[in-house]
């Protein structure tokens, strides 16, 4: 009798599983866009920084520009 019970639940592990794997790989993908998105924050924050410091050692403005398009990413 108890044969019969199971008999109509197979398959759920392996439909389960495949849900839990699926939302898996969605949170793993977010979480590597999210990383990438900070980085580049944080080279965008450098090329400004490089940028500041350059036009207040003066240099000239085409300098500045330069410098800046160097350090910002690409």
């Amino acid at each position: 009798m108890r044969g019969c019970e199971r008999g109509s639940d197979r398959g759920f592990v392996t439909a389960e599983a495949a849900m839990a794997l699926c939302v898996l790989v969605a949170f793993t993908m977010a979480l590597v866009w999210a990383l990438l998105m900070a980085a580049a924050q944080i080279r965008c924050v450098d090329a400004a920084r490089v940028g500041a410091r350059a036009a207040a050692r003066q240099d000239p403005p085409a300098a500045v520009l330069s410098a800046t398009r160097q350090a910002a990413p690409s």
